[in-house]
């Protein structure tokens, strides 16, 4: 997860708290997150990359719309993290 950027590692929480969220699903509670809106030329490449990296799989809906589930592999990277984050913060 370290070559990951903030918002990528922040897409990577959402999809994991979520039960295959669309597309839209991640951008409406990312964008609670930030307090912003998050543009799809921002959000869509970001969600590739992390479907690329293996840490989140792509399955179809319907047409239209993706859903996104956490991989085994997002699954221990996001435990890794919390690891290595616990031995700052108490």
């Amino acid at each position: 997860m370290d070559d990951l950027t903030g918002f990528q590692r922040d897409l990577l929480y959402v999809i994991a708290g979520a039960d295959q969220p669309s597309g839209q699903d991640v951008k409406d509670e990312i964008e609670q997150y930030y307090s912003s809106e998050i543009n799809h030329g921002r959000l869509y490449p970001n969600l590739d990359t992390v479907v690329n990296k293996e840490l989140v799989e792509k399955g179809q809906l319907d047409r239209r719309t993706n859903y996104y589930t956490i991989t085994d592999e997002g699954e221990q990277a996001i435990e890794d993290r919390y690891e290595w984050e616990s031995q700052y913060i108490d």
